[in-house]
């Protein structure tokens, strides 16, 4: 991982900040740091960052809101949730509005350290040429994996998580295909740690939202006890020298 991966931490416990900060330096990272969302907001407006690790409690608001209101702003910068909360509903709820992961406290820094390299490497992998070049079509919708642009019927674009993109990108390579939930993960997240099953039917749920109300409600068919299926007929349109 190139030494100028900036990772924020944004955690209001000085000494997890200091602890997470030493392990991800000895990673190659650079650092920088947050106490509260205040700090936050002023770190994202004035500095790069390529990925932020967000604690779910913040003395000035929930780690839940400000990755909403992010996302609600277009912005599709990776999130790593942090929580202390054993209940899965709230981790759904974060992967529901836009995080791209989440580990629970306490937590080994080598598992943040994987899930962040995982998280990276999802935005960062080269793209086959055979597929940087194609642009696919449905329902009147296009999309450029080169560029991960999905732009609606009207020429509006859709902001995408990373998660999502890569989610909707397994489907249209496989149109018509019935994917199970292990396939899925296994397609889209691969084996970087414990992926709760229903953060795919979160996924699907978004896309289904975000799809829909730009005017395609009824692009993923749901199979009980099989998985999904992409319903819409795919065209894929070469678009490389």
């Amino acid at each position: 991982m190139p030494q100028t991966t900036r990772i924020l931490v944004v955690d209001d416990d000085p000494q997890i900040r200091i602890l997470l900060a030493r392990y991800l330096k000895d990673q190659g990272f650079e650092v920088p740091l947050a106490s509260n969302r205040r700090e936050l907001e002023q770190k994202l407006s004035l500095e790069h960052v390529d990925l932020v690790v967000l604690d779910l409690m913040l003395p000035d608001g929930s780690g839940l809101d400000i990755c909403r209101d992010l996302r609600a702003t277009g912005s599709t910068i990776p999130i790593i949730l942090l929580t202390a909360l054993k209940e899965d509903v709230d981790r759904i709820i974060g992967l529901e509005i836009g995080a791209d992961d989440y580990l629970g406290k306490p937590f080994n820094p080598r598992e943040l350290v994987a899930r962040i390299r995982a998280v990276l490497r999802r935005r960062s992998e080269p793209i086959a040429q055979s597929r940087a070049n194609r642009t696919y079509h449905f329902d009147g919708f296009s999309v450029d994996p080169h560029l991960r642009n999905v732009l609606a019927p009207d020429g509006a674009k859709i902001v995408l998580t990373g998660a999502e993109f890569d989610l909707l990108q397994t489907f249209l390579d496989r149109p018509g295909r019935l994917l199970s939930r292990d396939q899925l993960l296994d397609l889209t997240r691969g084996n970087d740690g414990e992926i709760l099953d229903r953060s795919i039917d979160v996924l699907v749920s978004r896309l289904r939202r975000k799809l829909g109300d730009a005017g395609a409600p009824n692009l993923f068919k749901t199979v009980r006890n099989g998985g999904y299926q992409f319903a819409a007929k795919v065209e894929v349109s070469d678009t490389g020298p």
